[in-house]
């Protein structure tokens, strides 16, 4: 019984020390990743204007890529790297975690609802947006609730949470919907405009940025009723601290100086590139809060 013991006992030891050398051989936060690389590595979207879409020369621009720009600056000032460089890689909704995840990117420069379910995986950064969840549909379309979506054919981008809210909505209500789901929001903006469906439920902002956008803007409405207001953030690994503070302060800062405010003026209020459309999308009551008390909060 003593040899087993002492076995064990040795075995032990050893399990300890193992994970010890494992803990102290474990890579560091984003920021000692940034340091070594030399780089900060940035996920952007091709389509989702005005906060990370791209222009007419097929640069990354929009409300999210400044922020972004303005975070980078931060992160060079902290780490005393001036010369630090930026590399940029295309993501769509359904990847931008998973990149996340495995450290391809650090940080995801586009709009991302701050949801309970997602930070169990990933983190955010405090509220840079707050969206309600709609539908565009035909003017003349009989459709003024979700409800009378009932058999209609419904397009959706893929990983968007557009998806569980309109099951949720058509279980509570009874009713069914023949979903499209496509790869982004273009797509399922082509889907509307060529007759496949007969709607695209996504974020309110979104959907004005498409029509805005569209050759024919006067075509399309977007309904009144909701599913669901929700607020976005920039996505950041989860369990870095140290990082998300670096972030959520230089935002902060931002929207204590007025900065922010200039930034959201001038890709909501203004015409933007590459068409010149002004998407008259003042700013909303909730982000007005939002900006006054910065918060994380998800839904």
């Amino acid at each position: 019984m003593m040899h087993r013991a002492t076995k064990r006992l040795i075995f032990l030891v050893f399990l300890a020390a193992g994970s010890a050398t494992a803990h102290a051989q474990s890579p560091g936060g984003t920021l000692a990743k940034i340091r070594d690389s030399g780089e900060i590595r940035l996920g952007h979207r091709d389509v989702s204007i005005p906060f990370s879409y791209l222009d007419d020369n097929q640069k990354p621009v929009g409300f999210a890529m400044d922020l972004c720009a303005r975070i980078v600056d931060a992160v060079k000032r902290e780490l005393k790297l001036p010369g630090l460089q930026t590399r940029l890689q295309p993501i769509q909704l359904a990847t931008q975690i998973p990149l996340i995840e495995n450290g391809t990117i650090d940080i995801v420069c586009g709009p991302a609802t701050n949801t309970l379910e997602r930070q169990k995986v990933v983190a955010f950064s405090n509220t840079i947006f707050v969206s309600s969840i709609r539908a565009v549909v035909a003017k003349d379309a009989p459709i003024r609730r979700f409800e009378d979506l009932g058999g209609r054919p419904v397009a959706l981008t893929s990983g968007s949470t557009s998806i569980g809210l309109l099951g949720a909505r058509a279980q509570e209500k009874h009713f069914q919907t023949r979903n499209i789901l496509t790869p982004d929001h273009a797509a399922s903006f082509l889907a509307l405009t060529t007759g496949r469906s007969e709607a695209f439920v996504m974020d309110d902002i979104l959907l004005a940025s498409l029509i805005a956008g569209s050759p024919n803007p006067s075509d399309w409405r977007i309904i009144d009723d909701s599913l669901r207001t929700e607020p976005y953030g920039l996505i950041i690994r989860k369990g870095d601290p140290e990082f998300k503070a670096l972030v959520d302060n230089a935002l902060a800062a931002m929207m204590a100086s007025g900065e922010f405010l200039e930034l959201y003026a001038k890709w909501f209020t203004r015409p933007i590139p590459p068409k010149n459309v002004n998407l008259n999308f003042p700013m909303t009551a909730p982000l007005k809060d939002a900006v006054a008390n910065p918060n994380d909060k998800g839904v």
